[in-house]
């Protein structure tokens, strides 16, 4: 269920860059919804001079809007895992630690305990990491820091479900082993680094190995899961066909697919019309477009080594192109009142209520605009408006580095 915008209806309610206060929440504070204080969190800032965001200043005044008294911005997860309430909106780690220059641990801890702190107590924050988010020279550096990040937060290990990918072989997320004896390795290496800070909630498959019957991938996991290695099974990169086939082997608790307005393909919309015919709930990665799509990228700005400048879609006259969908959403984010990556998280979760779009970030105050992004309501004529920004220009690149969908491993 998603709370209701009430925008131009409702005074602004701005947080100043130098206030580390937030003020009163309007009328119709959803109950249970945690106290806007969040003088523990690095304070809003200014948008740096070379990251100006195409229209408005970050809105997370858009967080206190609200539905009818007791809804709540959530849904359940599948299979095993339907009994935990996730938010509607989680967080992607990977901008932690997979980057040229990773930011402190101050730092990253202030953006995950800021996203944790937006989510209601009788809720949980879907986080979601890999095995290899720490690249070539330290693969499980992510969730090293995670291990690090509950070591000094244990109290809030409880309030987050970790989902985390694996079943690659070595450090090359190209090259796919979900074999039994890989499998095994992949998770027990990812528990190691967790050094038993925090559970192992999920574990899916980065992609579908093409070598193996997707079945029989299945069955290992659901060995493992009676081992007590991890609680629930995941999947990512599948086709809705073999989704349905995963599906009649083990229960599955979430389906990560990439999704944005610029990632929509049929085979999107394919296994997100399965995933709710299944009850299973879609994690939506890279919702914001690699950062693209908030207007504020420049790709001159990217430092080298960033792996955004070896993908199709970044390249000089991809950019170019792409520039004109970004050129046209700014338009219709700012006809809103709200920024570009708020306009494209709100798209994503118009998609259905079982869509979790997962957009990451380093800085605690971006986080913070973000989860706001999920609060707002997209009329007909607006949705309509974003199709057409996208399609009238049609993008330009693919979604990785310009091979065959087999090459990359994608809808498997």
């Amino acid at each position: 269920m998603r709370w209701r915008g009430q925008g131009s209806q409702e005074k602004e309610r701005w947080r100043s860059a130098d206030s580390n206060e937030y003020n009163n929440p309007p009328p119709g504070w959803p109950p249970g919804y945690p106290n806007r204080d969040l003088a523990h969190s690095a304070p809003l800032q200014q948008p740096s001079p070379t990251f100006q965001f195409a229209c408005y200043p970050a809105r997370t005044d858009i967080m206190s809007t609200s539905t009818a008294a007791g809804e709540s911005l959530s849904t359940m997860l599948g299979g095993s895992a339907s009994n935990i309430k996730v938010h509607k909106t989680g967080l992607g780690l990977m901008l932690l630690t997979w980057v040229p220059n990773p930011v402190p641990d101050e730092q990253a801890f202030s953006a995950i305990k800021a996203a944790i702190d937006l989510v209601p107590t009788n809720e949980k924050l879907l986080i979601n990491s890999a095995r290899f988010y720490g690249g070539d020279e330290n693969p499980t550096a992510n969730l090293e820091l995670l291990a690090r990040f509950f070591t000094k937060y244990p109290e809030l290990a409880d309030r987050t479900v970790l989902s985390v990918k694996g079943g690659d072989a070595g450090t090359t997320i190209r090259t796919i082993d979900c074999s039994p004896e890989n499998l095994r390795r992949s998770v027990d290496e990812i528990n190691k680094a967790l050094d038993g800070k925090k559970r192992l909630d999920i574990f899916e498959c980065v992609r579908v190995d093409p070598k193996i019957p997707i079945e029989q991938v299945m069955e290992s996991l659901n060995g493992l899961v009676k081992e007590g290695k991890f609680d629930h099974i995941g999947v990512s990169e599948i086709s809705a066909e073999s989704l349905k086939k995963a599906a009649a082997v083990a229960p599955i608790a979430i389906v990560e697919i990439e999704v944005s307005p610029w990632s929509y393909e049929e085979e999107t919309k394919k296994v997100i019309a399965t995933c709710a015919d299944l009850k299973i709930p879609v994690v939506a990665y890279s919702p914001l477009g690699r950062g693209f799509l908030t207007g504020q990228l420049k790709k001159e700005d990217l430092p080298a080594g960033d792996m955004r400048l070896r993908f199709a879609r970044f390249q000089d006259e991809a950019v170019a192109h792409n520039q004109k969908i970004v050129d046209a959403l700014s338009a219709i984010a700012q006809k809103k009142g709200v920024t570009n990556a708020q306009l494209s998280l709100a798209w994503v979760s118009s998609l259905g209520s079982h869509i979790i779009p997962i957009p990451g970030s380093s800085k605690a105050h971006r986080v913070q605009e973000n989860f706001a992004g999920g609060n707002i309501t997209l009329t007909e004529e607006e949705l309509e408006n974003i199709k057409a920004a996208v399609e009238d220009v049609g993008v330009k690149g693919g979604r990785y580095f310009g091979m065959s969908k087999e090459q990359e491993g994608l809808w498997g």
